[in-house]
């Protein structure tokens, strides 16, 4: 591997190891080559000297030499020497090279003279141009003189003509003064009558015929009535009324008034044309105008009754064709196509009504502006007293004013010529619903609600006629003597039918349902439970008094307890029959408890008892059984054994009297209220045997009661009838 040697380290390492260190070369050569070119201040003196020499410079023997410049020359003629050598011993190569070399060559020698003389000529150059500056000087400084002796003279100039127009310029800022005034005064009149008058187009919207209602008219209008508060305001003061407050206050009124008839003119044609039309619609522009003309009552009230003129035609000319026309091409129906059918033909007419009262409502509420109140369906229209509410009432009772005598005498006609209960009944019955849905719609007192009242009054009264006609007749038919049946007769049921589907009807309308209180759903129907049950318990009654004296043999009792316990099943699904129902059970238990006192005398005679129980319970208290007849040992041993076979019988478990009673329930009460009775008056019988057995007044009488069954005992004469259960239950 070879090592390579720098010649600058060579040369240096030579100059220090010879023995003449000391040397002004050694010396000058080592600070040479110890010198640094890399810093940032020789680098730039390189490139100014490079800027400098750039190109070949002329000789400079045209400037003159002084003697430090010979000096100078003479102690560099060592390196020029060294330098025209190393130029001499080099090669003849190129141009370029040659003068690189020359101008090297010359720089070295002449470095500070080039650099005194560039600046010499620097400084040539300042010297010049401060002497033109110089120059400008002085004439500025004379012109500055010059103006100002102008401006003096100016100066003097206008001293002279200030004092000479000195009152012109007073004058004049008088005037200005006075001319500030005057337009502030101005500016207040203008604002003014911009606050307290109206301006053309305002004038014009209100008093116009040419112009319709709109926003423009209304902001004129507001504008008017502004005006009147604040001049009233105004002329509220310390000062009073003043002349311009009253003609302001004048000729206001006066365009209000023209505007208010101008609202009336403009209502009157429009509530006589949408009068005539089936659509109903308001504008806005209408709603405003009623609002704004509502502070007129008299002009709003004449207006309303052209509305009010219209549309009573106009509803009662839709009526009609609705009745004999129909809908538009024949859809829906004429309503008179369905006259033969009663409930579809009124209650047509009344729903027609009701929708045709209710797009009035909607109207009315929306021209007056009561869209706002939210009401439930068939809810009580409930009303704050206010005047718009009161118009919208008198103006929907007027617009169905007509409507009440075509529709009175067409329902009154097919009322009264129904021949059916219940056919009645449910013509009332629709005629009330819409009675009370127009109450709650349009009030009590107006026409259609009174007239629908009078139709409904005659429906019931046409109604119950008919029932109370039926109820008479039943007592007028009697019943067939050869009938050995106990169970209701046809009439009876018949009529029970009736009733049956008037009660069905009643339940399943509305009306019933109108009752919150049980109560006033029971006293609502009371009427037409008199009318229709009271006959009929009254007629099987007669009839079987009746029937009873041509056969004797023939039951009356169960008779009557069958029909009673029919129409009591016939009420019992029905709520609101309760109260009748009471009245029908208190009949009915009444007339058990005579059945079941004759089933005990019968089971006394059947017991051979009957005569024993008479004798014990009528007898003297010091008279004792054994002298009776019918209580002595022989006869009461004889009834004793009667009574035991009869236990054996199946009458003590099934009387064949009782078969017939269409309720087991009553017949059970019936027979086992007799079997209590029974067992109450055989104990009796045999504690007074006993009593008397022990006091010696009755010879043998354990061995007389102890001789069949049930030996004198009560409790096994119980077990036999089974009351022994019902004891314990």
């Amino acid at each position: 591997m070879s090592l390579s040697v720098s010649p600058s380290s060579t040369i240096q390492h030579a100059l220090t190891s010879t023995p003449s260190a000391r040397n002004p070369v050694t010396l000058r050569l080592r600070k040479i080559l110890g010198t640094t070119f890399t810093d940032l201040a020789t680098t730039e003196a390189f490139q100014t000297l490079s800027r400098l020499y750039s190109t070949p410079s002329t000789p400079v023997a045209c400037v003159p030499h002084t003697d430090s410049t010979e000096r100078s020359i003479d102690d560099e003629d060592d390196w020029s020497d060294l330098d025209s050598e190393g130029t001499a011993s080099g090669d003849n190569g190129s141009r370029e090279a040659d003068i690189t070399n020359e101008t090297a060559a010359r720089a070295r020698k002449n470095l500070q003279r080039d650099l005194e003389n560039k600046l010499a000529e620097g400084s040539q150059h300042f010297l010049k141009a401060f002497g033109e500056v110089d120059q400008k000087l002085d004439d500025l400084q004379r012109i500055v003189a010059e103006m100002r002796q102008h401006c003096g003279n100016a100066e003097a100039q206008l001293k002279l003509t200030e004092e000479a127009s000195r009152s012109l310029l007073e004058q004049a800022e008088s005037l200005k003064t006075e001319r500030q005034a005057v337009e502030t005064r101005k500016s207040i009149v203008l604002l003014f009558l911009d606050h307290f008058t109206l301006n053309d187009d305002e004038v014009e919207a209100i008093t116009s015929r040419e112009l319709s209602l709109g926003s423009p008219f209304f902001s004129a209008l507001n504008k008017t009535e502004r005006i009147r508060a604040d001049c009233r305001l105004l002329m509220s003061g310390e000062e009073g009324p003043t002349k311009a407050g009253m003609d302001i206050m004048a000729t206001t009124s006066s365009y209000l008034e023209q505007g208010y008839d101008k609202i009336h003119r403009w209502l009157t044609f429009e509530f006589r044309r949408i009068g005539r039309e089936s659509q109903l619609e308001v504008s806005s522009v209408m709603c405003e105008a009623i609002r704004r003309l509502s502070q007129r009552p008299e002009l709003l009230t004449d207006a309303l009754s052209f509305l009010s003129e219209a549309r009573q035609s106009t509803s009662l000319t839709h009526f009609l064709d609705a009745l004999t026309r129909g809908g538009p091409s024949g859809l829906p129906r004429p309503i008179e196509l369905h006259a033969h059918d009663p409930i579809r033909y009124i209650g047509d007419m009344l729903a027609w009504v009701h929708q045709a009262i209710a797009a009035e409502c909607e109207f009315l509420e929306s021209l007056f502006g009561l869209n706002g109140q939210a009401r439930m369906v068939g809810a009580v229209r409930t009303s704050n007293g206010t005047e718009e509410e009161e118009w919208v009432k008198d103006l929907l009772n007027s617009s169905v004013t007509k409507l009440c005598v075509p529709l009175k005498v067409r329902v009154l006609q097919t009322v009264r010529v129904q021949d059916s209960s219940l056919l009645s009944y449910k013509i009332a019955n629709l005629l009330q619903y819409y009675m009370f849905t127009m109450q709650r719609t349009i009030g009590d007192q107006s026409i259609l609600s009174q007239t629908l009242s009078e139709i409904t009054e005659v429906s019931y009264k046409v109604f119950f006629d008919s029932i109370e006609t039926q109820g008479r007749a039943l007592h007028r038919i009697p019943l067939e003597l050869d009938d050995p049946s106990l169970s209701p007769p046809h009439s009876i049921i018949d009529h029970a039918q009736l009733l049956r589907e008037i009660m069905q009807v009643y339940d399943s309308s509305l009306l019933s349902e109108g009752y919150s209180d049980p109560s006033e759903a029971s006293t609502g129907f009371r009427r037409i439970l008199d009318v229709m049950v009271d006959p009929a318990v009254t007629m099987c009654a007669a009839a079987a008094e009746e029937k009873a004296k041509s056969r004797p043999k023939w039951d009356r009792a169960v008779f009557v307890l069958n029909c009673m316990g029919y129409l009591e099943n016939v009420l019992e699904p029905f709520a609101f029959t309760e109260d009748k129902r009471k009245e029908v059970r208190d009949n009915i238990e009444e007339r058990v408890r005579s059945l079941e006192d004759e089933h005990y005398q019968n089971i006394l005679k059947d017991t051979s008892l009957s005569d024993a129980i008479h004798t014990l319970k009528t007898k003297d208290p010091a008279t004792p059984l054994s002298r009776l007849p019918a209580t002595e040992p022989e006869a009461l041993a004889k009834s004793l054994g009667k009574f035991s076979l009869w236990l054996s019988t199946s009458d003590v478990i099934s009387p064949p009297r009782l078969f017939p009673l269409s309720s087991s329930l009553l017949a059970g009460q019936v027979h086992h209220g007799a079997l209590r009775r029974v067992v109450c008056a055989y104990s009796a019988l045999c504690e007074e045997v006993r009593r008397e057995s022990t006091r010696g007044k009755y010879v043998a009488g354990s061995v007389v009661l102890g001789r069949e069954r049930p030996f004198g005992q009560v409790e096994l004469l119980r077990q036999i009838f089974g009351l022994e259960e019902e004891e314990v239950k």
